[in-house]
């Protein structure tokens, strides 16, 4: 395992006390406590917008193989002459391995995220055609690529474990250096115990493991750095990605050079070869667990600053006029991110009152209205909540599209009227499929239950008797494996088109229209609505407004 090197022929068979092992063994159980506290910290709030877009599952899976490795490697100069040589292979054949493999399977979830909400941005992209109404491919290829990502990114995953426990196994049978001698099929190591024991970190058989390593680490790490590198979030997540990722590249290296370079035989005494891997491990779990940790710090201190600034600014604008500054603030802003400044501070020396201004649900909501172009390619590609405002904007058409007949309950039974809400009733539909179904929907908008179960009440059995009953989505962790995966949904971008087929193919509608409920109305949306405009007040507004647009302006000149 590499820790041979504190192992000689005067060692004995017990645990050495010396004062580096009892430190290295102290410092196991702090970070340890660190660790376990921030897990439990990012589980405790796993609903936050910054942790619900992560889907932390697959990254604290990860880390807890890692750490089992980890903490073993701090009492290895304690208890490292004792130990099994089995359990060492073990350890590093299994934990390391497959720790490693999760953990850079959940740091690809960072360019997927990414390249998934660049659809909200781009206002071009379309797809009409439903894949209900379309000839499936089979085979299964096809079967594959249809799959959830992280599914897919699970099963690629599984298939490399699996090849390298395979080996593992294998290399366990064929050395001789774990086994009495005459029972293997390759060389052995003679002398006592101790001898024999202090020559295993030279043994082949630890290949298999410093292979996988070196694939994960300067195979698939190198190529999620170079996706990566013209991405810019505001949620940490891209330093986490690249920390990570350059975290890992000098680890197995070092732990070779450490082992193989008789130079570094003083250094082993103090410092074990694999905690080479374990420096690797630790910078891992500083940017997996401590990070996001300040994050959400940081983001939930934000959100109750804006929402104690909404609390006292919304009456002030009543009694103060200070509606007309934001919404002349707010105008302000939008044409300097159209046309204008080259850094936030210009926007607050050209405006020395607008910045407070701006901060305010007025201000928000005088952008929405008039340009909320800036404001989505912001939240799209830099704080990866596009399908917040695509949300607000889909439904502000749909309410702008409505007769004024809609609106008005007392003439529903009139055959005309009733004629125009089955037409808003496949609309409002569709936004529902599009944006806040959790079967259907790729991004659920993050509403209350009590909205979500609301809505479904009304739209859950005309969307699953239009487009199946897709795939079930924790809304606090989208991406997670369904305990079933029936037939894949229709696509949402295709949802108006497949309306429209399936409503022409009914004979007169009139077997669908039995099931639009009573309770549609033209308000189904309103407080769904205001919650996720509330979000962006507290979770985006502000971020938006101190970066003057510029993340919004970049992205569109590329």
């Amino acid at each position: 395992m590499g820790w041979e090197p504190s192992i000689n022929a005067d060692s004995k068979p017990q645990p050495s006390y010396t004062p580096a092992s009892i430190w290295w063994a102290c410092w196991a159980g702090t970070w340890t406590a660190v660790v376990a506290s921030g897990m439990a910290y990012l589980i405790a709030h796993r609903k936050t917008p910054t942790l619900r877009i992560r889907g932390i599952g697959l990254s604290l899976s990860s880390v807890a193989l890692l750490h089992v490795y980890w903490t073993v490697v701090q009492f290895g100069m304690m208890i490292g002459v004792i130990m099994p040589e089995d359990a060492e292979y073990w350890i590093m054949g299994t934990y390391l391995p497959c720790g490693i493999a999760l953990f850079h399977a959940s740091n690809s979830r960072f360019l997927h995220v990414a390249k998934r909400q660049q659809k909200y941005a781009d206002r071009s992209s379309r797809v009409l055609d439903s894949p209900a109404d379309s000839e499936r491919e089979v085979g299964v290829v096809s079967r594959f690529c249809r799959l959830q990502y992280t599914t897919r990114a699970l099963v690629l995953t599984s298939v490399a474990i699996l090849v390298q426990l395979f080996l593992t196994v294998l290399m366990w049978i064929l050395s001789r250096k774990q086994h009495h001698p005459g029972n293997g099929l390759v060389t052995e190591v003679h002398g006592a115990k101790i001898q024999q024991k202090s020559g295993i970190g030279l043994c082949w058989k630890w290949w298999p493991s410093v292979l996988g390593q070196f694939f994960w680490s300067w195979v698939v790490a190198p190529i999620i750095l170079w996706k990566s590198r013209n991405i810019h979030d505001t949620q940490g997540w891209r330093i986490q990605t690249i920390g990570c990722a350059v975290a890992s590249l000098p680890a197995t290296p070092m732990w070779l050079i450490a082992i193989y370079v008789p130079a570094m035989e003083s250094i082993n005494r103090y410092w074990l070869p694999p905690q080479w891997i374990c420096l690797s491990i630790w910078f891992l779990e500083v940017f997996t667990i401590l990070l996001p940790c300040t994050v959400v710090m940081r983001q939930r201190s934000l959100r109750e600053g804006m929402s104690d600034s909404f609390t006292q600014w919304e009456p002030e604008n009543e009694t103060s006029g200070a509606e007309g500054n934001s919404l002349s603030s707010a105008s302000t802003l939008v044409q300097s991110v159209t046309s204008g400044w080259k850094s936030p501070n210009a926007f607050t020396e050209s405006n020395p009152n607008s910045l407070n201004s701006m901060l305010s649900m007025s201000a928000l909501e005088h952008l929405l209205k008039h340009n909320p172009v800036p404001l989505q390619t912001f939240c799209s590609l830099h704080d990866f909540s596009g399908e917040n405002v695509a949300f607000l904007t889909s439904v502000a058409r749909w309410k702008t599209s409505l007769p004024p007949a809609c609106w008005d309950h007392t003439t529903l039974t009139d055959d005309n009227v009733q004629h125009l809400v089955q037409e808003q009733f496949y609309r409002a539909l569709c936004i529902y499929v599009k944006f806040v179904s959790v079967r259907h929907a790729e991004f659920p908008v993050n509403i209350s239950s009590q909205d979500l179960k609301a809505l479904g009440h009304i739209f859950d059995a005309p969307a699953q008797a239009l487009y199946g009953s897709g795939r079930r989505v924790d809304p606090a962790i989208p991406f997670t494996i369904s305990d079933s995966d029936p037939e894949p949904p229709v696509s949402p971008e295709g949802c108006e088109m497949a309306i429209l087929r399936t409503a022409s193919s009914v004979n007169g509608r009139s077997q669908y229209w039995s099931g639009i409920p009573e309770t549609f109305s033209a308000r189904v949306f309103d407080r769904a609505e205001e919650s996720i405009k509330y979000l962006i007040f507290t979770n985006t507004w502000p971020k938006f407004v101190r970066s003057g647009g510029i993340f919004a302006r970049s992205s569109a000149a590329e």
